[in-house]
């Protein structure tokens, strides 16, 4: 995969713009967000390891192919991820979950950890770390130093918005892992905000100020 996609179907950009007005409930904004979760996993999922496996069809025997190896991992970077996890998750419904629990520190913009536990065996499996915003890039540079401190070599990031600058450091500290987004906005604001951007994912997936 390239290091950063972004994912311009037509149904994608549609639903993004309703995510990001403002005049979006919370009701809505959580319906649209699952429904694009499950977008943009297609994505993600592209380019999966596959084997095959002989099954019986009503009318004869074949070889037909299946994911290969363990189950994947699914990684939400707390809290706005659990919003991405949730809709992955009814597409993938067998793979394994971790959470990373990172908030950022309003001055420094620098991400804190207070929470990490993950599947066993990540080493084995294809991970996906979810958050929906992908803004200075701190936060998701930490938590994939934690997923590779725990053995995984197989990690791509999934996200609704990237900014130039999140991309960049990102592609600084982990070249290996690619990202899948559905939108490249123009910039962060002074405070660490993306520009133009949706506002704060997880106060309005929540309803929390």
């Amino acid at each position: 995969m390239q290091h950063f996609t972004k994912v311009d179907h037509p149904l994608v950009q549609h639903k993004l713009t309703k995510m990001r007005e403002v005049k979006a409930s919370t009701a809505k904004f959580r319906m649209l967000l699952r429904e694009l979760s499950h977008l943009l996993a297609y994505e993600i999922t592209r380019d999966l390891p596959m084997t095959t496996a002989t099954i019986d069809t009503p009318l004869e025997q074949m070889d037909s192919p299946v994911l290969k190896g363990k189950k994947l991992a699914l990684v939400s970077i707390l809290r706005a991820g659990n919003g991405l996890l949730d809709g992955v998750l009814e597409l993938i419904p067998s793979a394994r979950v971790g959470f990373v629990g990172l908030y950022r520190d309003e001055e420094t913009l620098e991400p804190v950890q207070y929470y990490f536990k993950v599947p066993k065996d990540m080493a084995q499996r294809v991970v996906i770390a979810v958050d929906p915003m992908l803004a200075t890039g701190n936060s998701a540079v930490a938590a994939i130093d934690l997923l590779k401190k725990s053995g995984a070599t197989d990690i791509r990031f999934l996200c609704l918005l990237a900014a130039p600058e999140g991309v960049a450091r990102m592609k600084e500290a982990h070249p290996d892992v690619p990202i899948v987004s559905a939108a490249l906005d123009r910039e962060l604001s002074d405070i660490g905000y993306i520009l133009p951007g949706l506002g704060d994912a997880g106060d309005r997936m929540f309803g929390t100020k």
